[in-house]
């Protein structure tokens, strides 16, 4: 079996992923929470300490359900902006370590430290003092996973988890992953991992064994090759720097009691208005509108629509996102809608748009700017839409730049 690691000698990316990163924000910044269950979030699990988690709680659980597995949990309202300070800074601490940093979110991100032996010392000793610089500057622990590939070093991280440091020494790749369960391998979700049991696939080493004919059989032809090649600890991607999104989305949980129908489209507004801000914020505009759902029995659907061209109008946003959700009314209605979403995809910078004669008076990009740039001023709902006003649709969680 052969292992597609370039021209790497040593297991030189990094993959430095924070632990439970917002519970551990709050136990670090109230001591009277650490070594004891934390739950951030109230009506659905948004973070949880390992001691939660010691106890069954997952996130994105129902916080009713996370309450009857662990009742002495302290539960702690969200603080968005502490976590963004808390990201800023390690980040920081990442680019001071390497130049070719790649962020995955607010919380994880991949290094490329080849090069830097005769500098700063070998990868493990790099990786040992990027754990020890984030534990002190910043108070958090942060767990390393180092190997050839970008795969094998998110895998090790996890493997390593919490506060940990794993290489997977070259050469030791496939006995590294061979044993570990199919659900390790990028792309495995809880169906493919019921299909792949149903026919006996319980580890990655029962997957290479198998073959990528019948795995493509199982999972089909691109998730086959995909795993396949996985499973051979293949993956010839490089640390990217620089690269912008392909798309940028949000989502509400809903919670398991029945919503009015004019409470979910509100939901779906506010989605909205704040995705076109965004999206206008960072230069971009977008082709396609999606819409995400999960029913009251967990399973989910995704509706999507492209437009004739590329916006950034919120008004044409809504009208796609409004049709997608009139569209979904019957499933929902039929099964009862636990979590909403909207993504916009297909993006490119704003100065990709055709310029157009204007045969018609438009005033709305003059009205989004103003929009903006009110609500950068007095806040997010200083202005807001009459449907919206009383109605609190919560916060977005961190991100990157977008």
């Amino acid at each position: 079996m052969r292992i597609d690691s370039g021209t790497r000698r040593e297991a030189s990316i990094l993959h430095a992923d924070l632990d439970s990163f917002y519970a551990s924000v709050e136990q670090r910044d109230d001591p009277a929470l650490r070594g004891r269950p934390v739950i951030v979030g109230g009506g659905v699990v948004l973070a949880a300490s390992y001691e939660a988690k010691a106890r069954g709680v997952r996130t994105p659980m129902p916080g009713r359900e996370a309450r009857a597995l662990c009742p002495d949990a302290i539960e702690v309202r969200p603080r968005f902006e502490a976590y963004m300070e808390a990201s800023r800074a390690v980040f920081e601490i990442f680019r001071d370590t390497t130049p070719l940093v790649e962020g995955i979110s607010v919380d994880e991100a991949f290094l490329d430290v080849a090069g830097l032996r005769r500098l700063v010392g070998d990868p493990v000793a790099i990786a040992e003092t990027l754990r020890s610089r984030v534990r002190t500057e910043v108070g958090l622990p942060i767990t390393v996973g180092l190997a050839r590939t970008k795969f094998l070093a998110k895998v090790a991280s996890a493997v390593g988890k919490p506060d940990g440091l794993l290489e997977v020494a070259p050469g030791t790749e496939l006995a590294f992953l061979h044993p570990l369960p199919v659900r390790r391998l990028w792309g495995v979700g809880p169906v493919t991992e019921a299909k792949l049991a149903d026919a006996g696939v319980a580890t990655v080493g029962d997957m290479a064994r198998l073959g990528q004919k019948a795995l493509c059989h199982i999972v089909g032809p691109g998730a086959g090759r995909h795993l396949f090649a996985l499973s051979l600890a293949q993956d010839p991607r490089r640390v990217e720097t620089g690269r912008r999104r392909s798309s940028i989305g949000s989502q509400r949980a809903l919670g398991r009691r029945p919503r009015p129908e004019a409470e979910i489209e509100a939901t779906i507004i506010a989605i909205v208005e704040r995705l076109g801000k965004r999206l206008r914020g960072a230069d971009r505009v977008c082709r396609t509108v999606v819409l995400r759902l999960r029913f009251d029995d967990f399973s989910r659907a995704t509706r999507s629509r492209t437009l004739p061209e590329a916006t950034d109008r919120t008004q044409v946003l809504m009208g796609c996102a409004r049709a997608l959700f009139d569209d979904a009314l019957p499933l929902i209605r039929e099964r009862g809608c636990t979590l909403i979403g909207l993504s916009l995809a297909s993006l490119d910078d704003s100065d990709s748009l055709q310029m157009t004669l204007p045969f018609d008076d438009d005033h709305q990009p003059e009205l989004d700017a103003t929009m903006d740039e009110l609500r950068n001023r007095f806040g997010r709902d200083s202005v807001t839409r009459a449907v919206l006003v009383g109605r609190d649709h919560g916060d977005d969680a961190p991100m990157l730049p977008d």
